[in-house]
């Protein structure tokens, strides 16, 4: 019998995937087709990490099928999940029953479903992102809305122009099938596996690249102190959890360089009590209740957002920053949406401006 899996997500179209299923499924039916649900949830992709919980692991077994020619895998958009995300999951499960180690004790099970934990799954296959004509048709009629652009608008972007990921990568085709080893050779000659055993096929082609952390402080103290200067926002656009290890950690490095007086004054306390901007300026706020001169620092950030460079914000009304939580920030919504409002994002006046949009 024909199948269709539907997959149950945590994003936000949630509601409208789930008005529109009965839809399909009374369609199928008449073709004898089966719609059947998979759970890839974040709080599902946690709990299938215990096998206490009996909870299936559903993403595994659609990362297999869809491999196969067969396979109909309706995937509807999922949260990535940065740590955030991930440990206010955690603490929801555990408040309704399901006994739960706390993130730091199970680090390792927690980060499989961190991260875009699904799209590499699903996509492994015979995934087609084409969108239908009829899709592009309406598109095409109904355009976004586009504000209009002033001719002394100051908006900008900036992005490194040396010594990042764009310039350091290198490819090379290998020349029979082999098993590689990657490494981080130190300047001292010291030798650090990465990942061993990685198989590669004849003619595979092996990308790498690697970004100076040296030069990415300075390029971010530089945006800063510009945004500062030219009377703009400062803003940053990554795909904070959909990159799973470079991103946070970039991110964590646009944290600590726009409070770097902040930093260089009670960084050491703040970096050893796991506050290092990773996950937003929000977390460390959170994270300042437990020390005892946590007032004292908090006053220190209010006062670098003071006296810094006007600051992007996702939502003005509850004083929410660009800095505040990383997946609040994914270039993929955030530019579009900049783009589209005259190049302008919001301040904490709730009023538009224009913007440094400061992509690494």
């Amino acid at each position: 019998m024909a199948k269709i899996i539907w997959t149950r997500t945590d994003e936000a179209p949630l509601l409208a995937s789930y008005s529109f299923k009965p839809i399909v499924e009374a369609f199928a039916s008449v073709a004898g087709i089966e719609v059947e649900t998979a759970d890839i949830s974040l709080a599902a992709r946690i709990l299938a990490q215990f096998p206490e919980t009996e909870v299936p692991d559903a993403l595994s077994e659609l990362g297999e099928l869809a491999k196969t020619p067969e396979a109909n895998i309706v995937k509807l958009p999922n949260i990535s999940a940065s740590e955030v995300q991930l440990r206010k999951a955690i603490a929801e499960l555990q408040a309704v029953g399901f006994d739960l180690p706390e993130y730091d004790d199970a680090k390792d099970k927690y980060d499989v479903a961190k991260g875009s934990a699904v799209n590499p799954v699903l996509r492994e296959g015979n995934s087609d992102r084409r969108a239908p004509q009829a899709v592009k048709n309406f598109a095409k009629a109904n355009p976004h809305r586009m504000g209009a652009w002033s001719k002394d608008s100051k908006t900008n972007v900036a992005t490194m122009d040396a010594n990042d990921f764009r310039h350091n990568e290198k490819s090379v085709i290998i020349d029979g099938d082999d098993t590689l080893t990657i490494k981080l050779v130190g300047t001292d000659g010291a030798e650090t596996v990465l990942l061993d055993g990685l198989k590669v096929l004849d003619k595979e082609v092996i990308d790498g690249t690697f970004m100076s952390a040296k030069a990415l402080d300075e390029f971010l103290k530089a945006q800063v102190a510009r945004a500062k200067e030219e009377g703009v926002l400062f803003s940053a656009h990554l795909k904070a959890t959909m990159m799973k290890v470079s991103d946070p950690i970039i991110f964590g490095h646009v944290v600590r360089a726009f409070f770097a007086d902040v930093y260089d004054k009670y960084g050491e306390q703040l970096l050893e009590a796991g506050l290092n901007g990773e996950n937003g300026l929000g977390a460390i706020y959170s994270g300042l209740e437990k020390l005892d001169n946590g007032a004292e620092i908090k006053a220190a950030f209010d006062a670098a957002l003071d006296n810094g460079p006007d600051l992007a914000m996702v939502n003005s009304n509850k004083g929410i920053t660009n800095l505040h939580v990383p997946s609040d920030v994914i270039i993929d919504a955030s530019m579009p949406a900049m783009i589209r409002t005259s190049g302008h994002m919001w301040n904490k006046n709730d009023e538009e401006q224009d913007t440094l949009a400061v992509i690494p």
